[in-house]
């Protein structure tokens, strides 16, 4: 069963009151804009057979004025022949196929006002078409931006997060192990006396006066 009665109430409808009482709002303006565009191609189709019909009845109507004067040809012959009777017969032939112009003449009125009506709702659908599907695109922008936000907060929030932390955490587990066996070196480790310190300075004394008499001999050498 489709939401409207078609026409009437898809122009007179409120989508937005219709989509705040869907219980699945996607679903139902996909509903919506499927029974419009059916209405809409009803309505075009339903106009193209009213201007079918026009151009019918004026095709008929072109052969009723060439029967009248063919009528009015064959009353005046008649009276040419002083046959008033005959003449009075064709004259009455000739009204019957005017009556019936103007019969079709009021017909094709009447479906011209019925086209402006066609037209006016086929005006007012595709309007209604157009902002069903404005709600339709803006659903769907909703849709993926809750939708991404949600992949974001199940990112932070999820087991992956969770246990790349946990990682970080054995991570730094490691290194605090590796420099406490670092710093564990060092420990128990006996200072330097007194006299290591200055035999330390002794030797390093030599190595300089050893290291400025090289470049002494090798001063006078050059």
């Amino acid at each position: 069963m489709g939401i409207f009665s078609r026409t009437r109430d898809i122009i007179a409808a409120n989508v937005t009151d219709l989509l705040d009482k869907a219980e699945d709002p996607a679903k139902m303006i996909r509903m919506i804009i499927l029974e419009m565009e059916e209405t809409l191609v009803e309505v075009r189709a339903s106009a193209a057979r009213t201007i079918a019909d026009q151009k019918e009845m004026r095709r008929h109507i072109a052969k009723l004025n060439g029967l009248q004067d063919s009528w009015t040809e064959k009353a005046q012959l008649a009276l040419s022949k002083d046959r008033e009777d005959l003449a009075k017969a064709a004259l009455v032939e000739r009204q019957k196929a005017a009556d019936m112009a103007d019969h079709l003449n009021h017909e094709i009125e009447t479906l011209d006002e019925a086209l402006r009506a066609s037209e006016e709702d086929i005006a007012k659908l595709q309007g209604k078409l157009r902002e069903a599907r404005a709600r339709q695109n803006s659903l769907v922008t909703r849709m993926q931006s809750a939708e991404n936000r949600l992949r974001v907060r199940e990112a932070y929030a999820g087991e992956k997060v969770n246990d790349a932390f946990a990682r970080f955490d054995m991570l730094e587990r490691r290194v605090d192990m590796a420099e406490g066996r670092a710093d564990a070196m060092s420990l128990g480790a006996q200072p330097k006396t007194l006299e290591e310190e200055i035999a330390e300075l002794k030797s390093a004394d030599k190595v300089d006066a050893d290291l400025a008499a090289l470049k002494a001999s090798m001063n006078r050498e050059g």
